[in-house]
């Protein structure tokens, strides 16, 4: 893996992931999920809503570094409300 530049955060940021992913197979596993109608304009199930939560934060930090020069640690912490909102409410 010497061609790809893996620094400790770049690490960090696809252990994060990886673990999530493994942690929502579990969850599965154990307590199967059902489709169901929260704010969102569908139904959806709870791996529709992580999807949709994932594809959310990385707007989220796109936008903040884009355009504010506001740490990503304040985009970190709207992203991880944000996915708790959504997983539970959404």
């Amino acid at each position: 893996m010497d061609w790809m530049v893996w620094t400790v955060p770049t690490a960090i940021f696809f252990a994060a992931i990886a673990a999530m992913l493994v942690g929502m197979t579990i969850w599965e596993l154990v307590s199967p999920t059902v489709e169901r109608r929260g704010f969102l304009p569908m139904a959806t199930t709870r791996g529709d809503r992580f999807f949709i939560g994932m594809l959310s934060a990385a707007w989220i930090h796109l936008l903040m570094g884009g355009f504010t020069s506001l740490s990503l640690w304040l985009a970190l912490g709207v992203s991880v409300v944000w996915m708790l909102v959504l997983v539970r409410w959404g």
